[in-house]
């Protein structure tokens, strides 16, 4: 059984420690508040049954993830015998470079130290650490127990070794590592989330479009293929001849459309102006709790619908 430290228990700590210990690792779970493992273990409690509801614990029992989590008071302990460190403390650099090098310091030699950074660079974050080779980020898609995608990035020095332990690792415990060749600024999800994100609200702000109707748009269209293909395959899969025959079919209505998208929308203008009444009118504030829990629970059952079909094709 292997052992993993993860390093702060707000929401990202918390789902990560579901996601090793369903995959039958030793979780020791460690935050700076001595309050906050504690309740961590209330929310994968809540949180495990549902995913045991829905098939998705890989065979174990509620007490199984909950036993195999355990808070500790002292970071050397949760960093003791760890092959793994994944850390989720909070999203600014300062702290994130005091706590890797507290966690160079102490961890062991061949441990991997793993950030959950959504957007700090492992550059940034690593920069003058004298285990420096041995820091990825391990961006999750949150909650990593339900979307198994986690973008596996290096700093410029990170050795390629680290970077093949860390994908075989993931996929071990049965996430799908995006193994990027090099660090860029919000990686691979968040640039093309902002893209979409952005052409979303540019249709809005011209009028051409309700913000209902974008969304409808999305997860009637679009997302139905994009939940089991990606935009690449996609479009090879949507020419007789293949990507090739797609490019050169309509790569120059997609040139003139760029031409279209080079203005920045006005996020917040148009939020305010219009989107944030569609939303409060589909789902007013205090609804939203519920909402979410709706979502994460029609998200588990796609995903284990998503498991059987894997499993019936041998993945």
């Amino acid at each position: 059984m292997q052992t993993v430290a993860v390093v702060g228990a707000g929401l990202i700590g918390r789902a990560w420690s579901i996601t090793f210990a369903r995959a039958g690792c030793r979780v020791r779970l460690w935050d700076p508040d001595p309050a906050a493992a504690p309740r961590a273990i209330d929310f994968v409690r809540s949180v495990a049954e549902d995913l045991h509801a829905n098939d998705l614990l890989s065979g174990r029992s509620v007490e199984d993830v909950l036993t195999a989590i355990e808070p500790v008071a002292e970071l050397a302990d949760a960093l003791a015998g760890a092959v793994w460190v994944q850390e989720c403390g909070p999203e600014k650099i300062e702290v994130k470079r005091e706590t890797f090098a507290i966690l160079d310091r102490l961890s062991e030699m061949e441990t991997v130290l793993a950030s959950s950074s959504s957007a700090l660079l492992p550059s940034a974050i690593s920069e003058g650490l004298p285990g420096r080779a041995r820091v990825v980020v391990a961006h999750p898609i949150n909650p990593p127990y339900l979307v198994p995608a986690v973008e596996l990035v290096p700093a410029p020095w990170t050795d390629p070794a680290v970077m093949e332990r860390g994908a075989t690792f993931l996929r071990g415990i049965g996430q799908v590592p995006l193994v990027m060749e090099r660090e860029i600024d919000g990686f691979i999800m968040n640039r093309l989330q902002g893209a979409l994100l952005d052409e979303a609200f540019r249709l809005v702000e011209g009028g051409y479009a309700s913000a209902t109707d974008v969304d409808r748009g999305i997860a009637d269209g679009l997302a139905l293929r994009w939940s089991f293909i990606g935009p690449f395959e996609t479009i090879d899969l949507n020419a007789p001849g293949g990507i090739a025959d797609y490019v050169a079919r309509y790569g120059p209505m997609y040139a003139g459309l760029a031409k279209t998208m080079r203005t920045q929308p006005d996020w917040t203008a148009i939020t305010a102006d219009r989107i944030e009444t569609e939303r409060r009118a589909a789902v007013p504030a205090q609804d939203l709790a519920e909402r979410q829990t709706w979502r994460d629970r029609r998200l588990m059952a796609l995903r284990a619908h998503k498991r059987a079909a894997d499993r019936d094709l041998g993945r």
